[in-house]
């Protein structure tokens, strides 16, 4: 049998490829400053939508791209215009009627936050989520509506307004509920609720979401949270199946002030965090004292995956937001793994007798 070779396909192909990738880096520097440092990215997308394009397997698939990349842009563009103050999501039943206990505290958290220049973050439809935007006023009100054929249409409050964004895909809307959040408020709710729940513990738990302020919020006498903090403990903890302080992730509270001093204490001095390749980095108020930073290596060293726990100011890789420059840092090689200790780490650092009072104490 003659042997035909394939090196003019694979030529033809390699050629068209190239040809390709120019056209698409002419493209990107026509929309793009050279300066910009997202110019690679924005060159790795279209990429990636010319090599679904040159598959051309499914049509569905396609459309499933589609629409998230419409979804994300499109919130993107609304929520830049909010990108300077913090928000809370607040989770909770659509079903609470307007006479329940619960409706009642969640319009007052609305109203709590909005005091404090927080604004609210729901889904947008009934019960709780009016609720809570009631409280705030639409003008601290963010509403991320769900697509459904029944039950959840956007509420009166943020209805018609730019403060408003539907979504047909629920992971994008649940990206954006967790992305935008400076804090999360969980009120007692149905199968989504608890969903939303599990889903923010998991991700904060793994590290794949930043570590934020979770409050379970029920009425006073209410045993929604408490019994699933005793079913938590019990088989999940006892079990084996989630670490022991895993459960210090949540903080369960009885009325809308509560919930809010746990969010204003979070950010007393604790202002953000990030990763600079191996080392996790706190972004801080203050300084901690001497004998602050003494504690922490004793208290503390377990999150450290090697070395010990250092105070230094902004370096050369976190010049890309300059506005963040002038906080001290804390930094850290940190084990990736217990974040419910980290948790506590943050409560630490949050106590002003742990903060430096004079200049000569480092």
């Amino acid at each position: 049998m003659s042997f035909d070779s394939n090196d003019y396909l694979a030529r033809h192909f390699h050629a068209s490829g190239l040809e390709l990738a120019s056209r698409i880096d002419g493209l990107v520097a026509l929309m793009v400053p050279e300066s910009s440092e997202n110019l690679p990215l924005y060159r790795e997308m279209l990429l990636t939508v010319v090599r679904l394009a040159q598959a051309d397997r499914s049509r569905w698939d396609a459309k499933i791209l589609l629409q998230t990349m419409r979804e994300m842009e499109q919130a993107f563009r609304v929520l830049d215009q909010f990108r300077r103050r913090r928000k809370v999501t607040v989770f909770g039943s659509a079903r609470t009627p307007r006479e329940h206990p619960l409706y009642q505290l969640a319009r007052e958290l609305g109203a709590t936050l909005a005091r404090y220049d927080l604004m609210v973050i729901t889904g947008a439809g009934g019960g709780i989520m009016t609720a809570a935007h009631e409280g705030a006023g639409p003008d601290n009100s963010l509403g991320l509506n769900i697509t459904l054929p029944f039950e959840q249409h956007p509420n009166t409050i943020v209805g018609g307004t730019d403060h408003l964004l539907s979504f047909h895909f629920f992971f994008t809307r649940k990206l954006f509920f967790v992305k935008e959040a400076d804090a999360l408020v969980l009120c007692p709710g149905g199968f989504g609720t608890l969903d939303e729940t599990l889903e923010v513990l998991t991700l904060v738990q793994t590290g794949k979401s930043p570590l934020v302020p979770i409050i379970l919020l029920d009425q006073p006498g209410g045993t929604y949270w408490e019994e699933a903090l005793a079913f938590a403990r019990k088989q999940l903890t006892d079990n084996g199946y989630i670490l022991p302080g895993d459960t210090q992730l949540v903080r369960l509270v009885h009325s809308a002030e509560e919930a809010v001093r746990e969010i204003e204490h979070f950010y007393r001095n604790f202002h953000s965090s990030r990763w600079l390749q191996d080392s996790f980095v706190i972004r801080m108020n203050h300084l901690l004292s001497q004998v602050a930073m003494k504690q922490l290596d004793s208290q503390f060293s377990t999150l450290c995956q090697s070395g010990h726990f250092e105070q230094q100011p902004v370096c050369e890789q976190e010049l890309d937001e300059p506005e963040l420059q002038q906080l001290p840092r804390l930094s850290f090689v940190f084990n990736g793994r217990n974040y419910g200790h980290l948790r506590e780490l943050i409560d630490f650092i949050n106590d002003p007798d742990n903060w430096q009072t004079a200049p000569d104490q480092q």
